[in-house]
């Protein structure tokens, strides 16, 4: 449960998603405090909420920063690429868990993530995740806005879970897109805003086009990952590239994906004319 009454603490990698994520909570009433990763995390978007700046090799100072806000919880939130560990510039405390954090990073970004939660959590900050601290963000089931899926559509819908489901057990990515049954892409480590630029740039007689929209985006979480660092987001941007890729919609699992700025994305989807939607998760078997 979410400490209501204490300063929430928000590491801020890039995107939309801190800032979202401020906002609920200041909404519900609860102070907090962005702790920017410098070069991710931009400087105008902070400017209105009580803020720092660290670099990712800064651990000390980002502890001491999140103890004198008075945070003790803490949520990771934004896009953080898998850094280049030999350009990081490392304090004291860094150093010392480098070893560790290297080991975690070869074994995957699942491992990593669950590493860096670690250090947090042996300095008694409580690590939540996105979906605790801004309920609202999570995608409900069914559609948001005019447009659902037709019964092709949710037979495309169907092969990309299994594809990201397969996909996560080997921690590659979170999504993948189909178009009448075939697989056109599978989300890696360049993330799902390039994955769609690369659908785009594909022949258009094995996409869809805006006059004839075919095929779906799935975002849906790996089977084991640590869900509350990872959980995947649809944004305005989102909607934008999946327009321009020809794709006639979007699904994520309800409940365990974030939508960003949730009615936005409706109007964005219903100016496109497409969807998004949301599927239940499968039950366990």
């Amino acid at each position: 449960m979410v400490m209501s009454g204490t300063t929430l603490g928000i590491i801020a990698g890039g995107g939309e998603l801190p800032i979202a994520i401020a906002e609920a909570a200041l909404g519900e009433g609860r102070p907090v405090f962005l702790l920017g990763l410098q070069g991710l995390a931009r400087p105008e978007n902070l400017r209105n909420f009580p803020h720092a700046f660290v670099s990712l090799g800064e651990v000390g100072k980002a502890l001491r920063l999140l103890r004198d806000a008075g945070c003790s919880e803490v949520t990771l939130a934004g896009k953080v690429p898998r850094p280049q560990f030999r350009e990081i510039k490392l304090d004291a405390r860094a150093a010392l868990l480098l070893p560790k954090v290297l080991a975690a990073a070869l074994r995957g970004d699942d491992a990593l993530l669950r590493a860096v939660v670690s250090i947090f959590e042996k300095e008694g900050l409580r690590v939540i995740g996105s979906a605790e601290a801004a309920r609202d963000l999570l995608a409900p089931a069914g559609h948001l806005g005019e447009y659902e899926p037709t019964e092709q559509e949710f037979e495309d819908i169907a092969k990309a879970r299994e594809v990201v489901r397969a996909m996560g057990t080997l921690d590659i990515g979170q999504a993948a897109v189909v178009c009448e049954g075939l697989v056109l892409a599978v989300e890696a480590a360049e993330g799902t805003d390039e994955m769609l630029r690369r659908v785009a740039d594909l022949p258009e007689t094995v996409r869809g086009t805006s006059e004839h929209r075919r095929g779906v985006l799935v975002k849906a979480p790996k089977p084991h990952q640590e869900r509350r660092v990872d959980l995947p987001v649809v944004g305005i941007a989102t909607v934008e590239l999946a327009a321009r890729a020809g794709l006639s919609g979007i699904a994520v699992e309800a409940g365990s994906a974030l939508i960003v700025t949730r009615r936005m994305v409706a109007e964005a989807a219903d100016y496109h004319e497409i969807f998004v939607y949301g599927f239940e998760a499968p039950k366990a078997q």
